[in-house]
């Protein structure tokens, strides 16, 4: 059997408490999700396994809290990472507002030796409440910020109705695995994994 070769890629995601960081993993991960709301304390990860071409990844998905008391604990968690995701509530304008301090905040952290170059993803979450009649951000305004930030790409997702959660990771995945930080891992005869269904909906990767 030949020999496969498998990357470990870490991505932290962060943003306000409350914009559904932790649902968004879970919905990805598990494929579920929970209306009762609870706070990340500190920083949990979850892993997910897919193929992307002819490479096995493993994607290490950092879920860091959100409150402030907590951002200091956010420095040895920053480092190493291949991607960072940036999420905000389409409905609060403040969790939009503060995605300069958590962009700004990451690379100062992180210690990225190309800080200008590092990948960033920006997921404007909860699009499904009211039926998206009581959203305050557009995503002109949006495509905007992302614009501003070196065109870093963009999706509309909802946890909740597992809306654009598929592609918006793959899309990670692509943009972490092109940084190529990650760490390669040889395995001898491991079986083909089953590649996962690539949704393209807004996806420039």
């Amino acid at each position: 059997m030949s020999l496969r070769r498998r990357i470990l890629l870490k991505v932290i995601v962060l943003g306000d408490s409350g914009v559904g960081k932790t649902s968004l993993m879970t919905q990805y991960i598990h494929k579920k999700f929970n209306q009762q709301y609870k706070a990340t304390i500190g920083a949990d990860f979850v892993t997910k396994e897919l193929q992307i071409d002819d490479r096995l990844v493993t994607l290490q998905i950092w879920d860091t809290a959100g409150q402030e008391r907590f951002q200091s604990l956010g420095v040895s968690f920053y480092r190493g990472a291949d991607c960072c995701v940036l999420v905000y509530d389409v409905n609060v304008l403040r969790s939009f507002d503060t995605l300069d301090t958590w962009h700004e905040e990451f690379l100062k952290q992180a210690n990225s030796p190309n800080p200008r170059k590092f990948p960033f993803i920006l997921l404007g979450n909860k699009i499904d409440i009211d039926g998206g009649n009581s959203r305050v951000v557009s995503e002109k305004k949006a495509m905007d910020w992302c614009a501003s930030k070196g065109n870093i790409p963009y999706f509309e997702t909802s946890a909740k109705e597992d809306y654009n959660i598929d592609a918006a990771f793959l899309c990670i995945a692509k943009t972490a695995l092109a940084n190529e930080q990650g760490q390669d891992i040889y395995f001898q005869g491991i079986p083909d994994a089953s590649p996962e269904n690539e949704q393209r909906r807004g996806c420039p990767c």
